[in-house]
């Protein structure tokens, strides 16, 4: 039987619907609970006996830019992104190889989405340093800020920041956004101005990031960025880490330049417990899980799930992000 190699985490409780799906259809499921996520690396696979059966891969955060691992998997013909970035896939390696690359593009915006909107109250209002304060016995009588009144700033607009601007909406706040291919009308429905990526920096109170890290992004935020931004803004990063210079956003908000940070993805993770972001104040830190819901997990395992079955089928999936061969369309 085909098989179906799956590092995505939580497949077995909250991706059942998907597991039913694929085995429906045919495949057996190869999923480990107990793994350490990423599962799967090359040397692991390597030492399967069963490689020449695996068909299609789901993945999280393992690496499909190394080239042994298609060389590995002879009869590949499918490796799908367990949500939307897929910065670790190499798609011009993967069409090489006769592998279509998959995603699950919106199925989980609308968890980062709320997450980012919660992020924004944190800082604000200073939420976590008072709970630690509390902690400590203390019981500190901190000025926050309201969001009413502010400028947002989205740092890209596409599906996830555009539902943050629809949330936004009854905040009373001016949301103004950037992006290299802007959704003028979609701007328009929802009230956001869109200008320029130095404008949305430089006059925001806060900086919600919602682009790619490419290498042309890498470290967008660094000392000279941050030290343009408005003193005393606040900066969000649900994105990817390689967006911002730790070190750098580390000294800003030691020196009152960027009052709070709120950061879902990093550079190296999980992130080194000698970074010195870690002795700031005002900072929200979650491990990568913007996208943790049971809502978003239920919606990309069946998107995936569905498009692997279209490409074995030799059917055209919804959601590719290289070229797919001629041979299987």
């Amino acid at each position: 039987m085909e098989k179906i190699l799956v590092s995505a985490s939580h497949y077995d409780t909250l991706c059942q619907d998907a597991w039913r799906l694929l085995e429906e259809s045919g495949y057996q499921v190869i999923f480990d609970p107990e793994k350490k996520f990423p599962a799967y690396t090359t040397e692991e696979i390597a030492a399967r006996d069963d490689r020449e059966k695996i068909v299609a891969a789901v993945i999280g955060m393992d690496d499909y830019r190394d080239e042994k691992k298609y060389q590995l998997l002879p009869n590949l013909k499918a490796v799908a992104k367990f949500g939307v970035g897929v910065d670790n896939i190499d798609g011009e390696l993967a069409g090489r190889y006769k592998v279509a690359a998959l995603n699950a593009p919106g199925q989980n915006s609308n968890a980062v989405a709320e997450m980012t909107i919660g992020f924004m109250i944190d800082l604000l209002r200073q939420i976590i340093p008072l709970h630690k304060d509390m902690e400590q016995g203390r019981w500190p009588r901190a000025m926050g800020s309201e969001i009413k009144g502010k400028t947002v700033g989205l740092l890209g607009f596409g599906a996830i920041a555009q539902l943050v601007a629809e949330k936004l909406q009854c905040f009373g706040v001016e949301v103004i956004a950037y992006d290299l291919y802007p959704n003028e009308a979609r701007a328009k429905q929802l009230g956001v101005r869109m200008t320029t990526q130095e404008d949305v920096i430089r006059n925001s109170d806060l900086v919600s990031i919602h682009i790619p890290a490419t290498p042309e992004t890498w470290h967008l935020f660094d000392e000279e960025t941050l030290a343009s931004m408005k003193k005393g803004a606040y900066l969000i990063n649900p994105a990817r880490g390689a967006l911002v210079d730790l070190d750098a956003l580390a000294a800003a908000m030691e020196s009152g330049q960027i009052a709070g940070a709120a950061l879902d993805a990093f550079e190296v993770e999980p992130l080194p417990v000698d970074s010195a972001i870690l002795k700031c104040r005002n900072l929200v830190l979650t491990p990568h899980t913007g996208a943790e819901t049971k809502e978003s997990y239920y919606n990309v395992s069946m998107t995936t799930a569905k498009d692997i079955i279209r490409v074995l089928k030799g059917e055209c999936p919804e959601h590719c992000v290289n070229r797919i061969p001629e041979e299987r369309r």
